[in-house]
């Protein structure tokens, strides 16, 4: 146990370089012997102890080698040659370990403040750690960033099960980001979760997808509705993709059903609109108003504020449930005396249109809606229909498709396409456009190449036997 290593046995020992050796010996991290004649030496039993230390540490031995925790102990003899203290050589230094450099500043405020410097994918980074007191403190910081590095390139993630990442897809990018996140929610919580249980989201196949395209489609709902979830799978993937779990989207091109015999060719004509309204309920009857005058969404009327509503301009602001490009809409009278009239019923609610019983906004109104369609004799009508409705009266009446896509919220011409639906009678009156206004036939002369229009036959009042 007695038995003493030199420099070169220490190093193989520990297989360190020897540099390294004389590095921690002048820092003061490892016990040695310095006898006259013989130059330094180190017990066994006190390496062992060292090695034993780094190892609870849970650092790469990288970093452990070359970082000194403690100040050299020839920084008081340099300060005091050159006038200096030990306190100012050290705020003055910067410490460059190797891996990245700390050192001491002044902050524009006058404040102290130790830094540290490195590397990050090549990228230089100079971060302030204003918790720091001291140097140790602040290396302790870097030594944390480089591990973090570390691990982030030369470790494999933890691959998520589905309902953990299903959970972080809600929480991380649906919720922040998209007003209709609770209807991904509703989907994820229904149907998602229940078929892929904890299976790992790296070990989901296009054969998995199938099945459940399968399973969704024998349950009666619509191929539109099994595209949204698709939609909302494809997106995880995609984030999963992003954040290095993945490296393809199990769900490919040409999965998603085709939506274009999908559309649903429903529109309220005038006296559809007249019965309707007369047998509305109280509550409903200006939701119904608005969504014809306006062409917002259900959610959209319903999260409607009095603070949106600029009775003087004749405008609203809206806060579109997908991306729009108006922020603000205007009001037709009928909107505003309806509005007018409901103010004063209101009181302090913070909301337009509140239920009286509970005071809260309201929610859902689809079975309002449906027992007055009911009511009135009118059958395949859906809320929605009223928006669809809004566009195709707006461009029966000459109005231009961009202003209508405008108004509707679309971000593309083409999404605008789907809810421009001409009735029979624009149709007719169309094809009409065609028919000559006077009894002139139109003829073609081939030698010239030319059309000229025939007058009228004269018809003879007097006959000549």
């Amino acid at each position: 146990m007695n038995h003493l290593l030199t420099v070169k046995d220490l190093s193989e020992y520990a297989q360190l370089h020897p540099s390294t050796v004389y590095k921690l010996v002048e820092t003061g991290e490892i016990s040695f012997i310095k006898k006259k004649g013989l130059g330094i030496r180190f017990r066994k039993e006190d390496v062992d102890q060292w090695i034993e230390r780094g190892k609870v540490l849970h650092t790469p031995v990288i970093l452990r080698r070359s970082m000194a925790m403690n100040f050299p102990a020839e920084s008081d003899r340099i300060g005091a040659k050159k006038g200096g203290t030990r306190e100012s050589m050290v705020r003055k230094a910067r410490h460059n370990y190797g891996f990245g450099t700390v050192y001491f500043r002044k902050t524009k405020k006058g404040n102290d403040r130790w830094c540290i410097d490195y590397r990050r994918n090549g990228e230089r980074i100079r971060e302030l750690v204003p918790e720091a007191t001291c140097r140790e403190e602040a290396l302790y910081v870097l030594r944390k960033r480089i591990t973090e590095l570390f691990n982030a390139r030369h470790r494999p993630k933890q691959i998520p099960t589905f309902r953990s990442w299903a959970d972080e897809y809600l929480t991380e990018y649906a919720k922040p980001r998209k007003l209709s996140w609770k209807t991904d929610r509703a989907y994820i919580e229904a149907n998602m979760k229940p078929f892929f249980k904890d299976v790992l989201i790296s070990e989901i196949t296009p054969i998995d997808i199938r099945k459940y395209i399968k399973l969704r489609l024998e349950s009666g709902v619509s191929s539109t509705t099994v595209n949204r979830c698709l939609q909302i799978l494809r997106k995880m993937f995609n984030l999963a993709i992003d954040c290095k779990l993945l490296e393809t989207n199990p769900i490919k091109k040409g999965t998603l059903f085709s939506e274009k015999g999908n559309t649903k060719d429903r529109i309220l004509t005038y006296e559809e609109e007249g019965r309707l309204l007369a047998n509305c309920m109280e509550h409903l009857k200006p939701i119904v108003i608005v969504a014809l005058s306006t062409g917002l969404r259900r959610g959209e009327i319903l999260s409607l504020k009095w603070s949106d509503i600029d009775f003087q301009g004749k405008s609203m602001k809206v806060e579109r449930e997908k991306g729009g490009s108006i922020p603000f809409i205007f009001l037709t009278e009928s909107v505003i005396r309806q509005l007018s009239m409901l103010k004063p019923k209101s009181g302090k609610a913070e909301y337009v249109f509140v239920n009286p019983k509970s005071g809260k906004p309201f929610v859902e109104i689809g079975k309002a809606f449906r027992a007055a369609c009911r009511r009135t004799g009118i059958k395949g009508l859906r809320f929605h229909d009223l928006r669809h409705t809004f566009a195709s009266r707006l461009i029966e009446k000459g109005v231009d498709i961009v202003t209508v896509r405008d108004l509707l919220g679309h971000s593309s011409v083409k999404l605008t396409e789907r809810y421009t639906h001409s009735r029979n009678e624009s149709r007719r009156r169309a094809i009409e456009l065609l028919e000559p206004k006077s009894a002139e036939e139109w003829t073609h002369d081939r030698h010239t190449e030319k059309w000229s229009v025939l007058p009228a036959p004269v018809v003879s009042l007097f006959s000549v036997n």
